[in-house]
């Protein structure tokens, strides 16, 4: 199963968001780093995971912060494949 993750905001702000739905799950990708614009955090690729209809916080995937999006992406789609066995 393939999540199409789609940016959240303009490529012109400061934060490196995006996200994507499917089967009830939202999952999103963010860019962190320890300084400067944007969300701080360990540097790297940080993905999480919630149910859509279930008011509960976020679920960070396992092995993240990811060195590249598409191993965040990657992750996330593993994830789902698990939630939804």
């Amino acid at each position: 199963m393939t999540l199409h993750f789609s940016r959240v905001g303009s490529a012109a702000e400061e934060l490196e968001i995006w996200s994507a739905s499917e089967l009830g799950f939202s999952f999103v990708i963010s860019n962190e780093s320890r300084d400067g614009p944007g969300l701080h955090g360990k540097p790297g690729f940080v993905a999480s995971w919630r149910p859509i209809h279930i008011n509960k916080p976020a679920i960070r995937v396992g092995g993240s912060p990811f060195k590249t999006f598409a191993e965040a992406e990657t992750a996330c789609e593993a994830m789902l494949a698990h939630l939804i066995r």
